[in-house]
């Protein structure tokens, strides 16, 4: 077991840097457990934070774990967790597919890949199904990566994204003004999922005034039913994916009638390559920009009220100097990681870090492991929004699958971030934010803040 130092900046939130009791004894219990028995995946320990001490352990004792069928409700798959061995899974298209679902899904967590199967599948036929997953362009090798890819790239390209920039701002703008000043508020509902739902509706060519609709479909894709949850039985999880793919279907249908636009949806229907794509890959297609387009500015945005509550010092240093915008931006996608993993299959036996992986076994890349790796990042844990090489960081991936929306993300909370310097002096963060249940989307559901006054 690795020994406590009092004054260590631990991955969990602390109270005057020292670890309660409570997390103490999680850690114990985690460095106390048979290596063998650790299992990453447990949505659970991303909810309650304990997470953490399973990928501390791992990285200083076995980096390239293998968690057994017997010890995971997911099944068997390989974790890796250490910086040098997720970019070489993550960029070697060789050796290790995307021919696999996105995340690591539990079985029977996917109505739309049941239904792909047909009834009369045998189990083995199901699981292997849902070991694939929806096929889309997250989960393609090339060359048919790159043709998805390439449908709707032009929408986050650099000229789209400064044509984007003024409305961004304008709606950032409306959001801020709107804030209550001296009460207490959620801010994920006020701020964060108010303005991925406005860039959402925008990217899909959707009405604004339903705008919440799509965050609500992405959280409901997203999430394992079970009791208070955004869906609660797989029956409210299907009849979601229904209605969105329904939606999407529909909006493909009117965007091929009409002229050529910029967003995604009228991208895909005027591609050359659109009368190729089979359902599932256009409903795969749909899933992962809505997802993705929700995820990572939601949950960062989040994230960086959250950290600079944190750490005081970085708070004044960005109030000091506006200019550090950038960097706290990159640095908050660091420490936020908001896509927690990705998956990949082995195509061939391969080695990593002195394991042999078989031909055929599941592999997650742990994003959010590798970005606190002290061998590759000074003082992983901290907060420091001045670091020399801030977009040094796993959050987006690498290699052909480096995330497509990586750059509006970067805008937006910019852009957030400029506003808010401009409005607010300071904001408070009141309670511990309320975590996802998810071992993918590593988010918050509520995070309670009172801004005290305007400017």
């Amino acid at each position: 077991m690795s020994i406590l130092v009092p004054d260590e900046v631990y991955p969990v939130a602390t109270k005057n840097g020292q670890l309660s009791d409570e997390q103490k004894a999680a850690r114990d219990r985690i460095y106390a457990a048979p290596l063998e028995s650790l299992n990453p995946g447990d949505a659970q320990s991303f909810a309650d934070q304990e997470m953490w001490w399973k990928f501390e352990r791992l990285r200083a004792e076995d980096p390239v774990h293998y968690t057994a069928e017997d010890q995971s409700e997911h099944g068997a798959y390989w974790s890796i967790t250490k910086w040098d061995d997720i970019i070489a899974v993550d960029t070697d298209t060789v050796r290790f597919s995307n021919e696999v679902s996105v995340s690591l899904a539990l079985p029977g967590s996917n109505p739309s890949v049941l239904r792909m199967v047909g009834p009369d599948a045998t189990p083995a036929e199901i699981r292997e199904a849902e070991i694939r997953g929806m096929p889309s362009l997250l989960s393609m090798d090339p060359p048919a990566h790159g043709v998805h890819r390439g449908a709707v790239a032009e929408g986050v390209s650099p000229a789209a994204l400064a044509e984007f920039e003024p409305l961004i701002r304008e709606r950032i703008g409306a959001i801020l003004d709107g804030l209550p000043i001296g009460e207490e508020f959620d801010w994920v509902d006020k701020v964060s999922m108010e303005l991925t739902a406005m860039t959402l509706a925008t990217l899909f060519g959707y009405p604004q005034e339903d705008r919440r609709q799509l965050t609500l479909w992405s959280d409901q894709l997203t999430t394992t039913p079970g009791p208070g949850r955004v869906v609660e039985t797989m029956e409210e999880k299907d009849a979601a994916q229904i209605a969105f793919y329904k939606m999407f279907t529909k909006l493909i249908a009117d965007r091929s009638a009409e002229e050529p636009k910029s967003d995604f949806i009228s991208l895909m229907a005027h591609s050359p390559h659109m009368k190729d794509f089979t359902p599932a890959e256009i409903q795969g297609d749909a899933g992962v920009l809505l997802v993705g387009g929700n995820d990572t500015t939601r949950n960062t945005l989040t994230g960086s009220v959250y950290a600079l509550s944190l750490f005081p010092e970085a708070n004044e240093k960005l109030r000091a100097n506006p200019k550090l915008i950038p960097s706290m931006v990159a640095e908050t996608i660091r420490w936020q990681t908001p896509l927690a993993h990705m998956s990949r299959r082995a195509h061939v036996d391969a080695e990593v870090g002195g394991k042999l992986i078989k031909k055929g076994d599941r592999v997650i890349v742990w994003y959010v492991s590798g970005n606190r790796d002290d061998a590759k990042i000074e003082r992983p844990n901290e907060y420091i929004i001045d670091r020399k090489n801030p977009r040094q960081h796993l959050s987006f991936g690498f290699g052909i699958h480096r995330c497509l929306g990586n750059r509006l993300a970067e805008l937006q909370l910019r852009l957030t971030w400029e506003e808010i310097l401009k409005r607010f002096p300071e904001i408070n963060v009141v309670s511990e934010p309320v975590r996802n249940n998810s071992n993918f989307v590593k988010g918050y559901e509520t995070m309670t803040v009172v801004i005290p006054r305007r400017i």
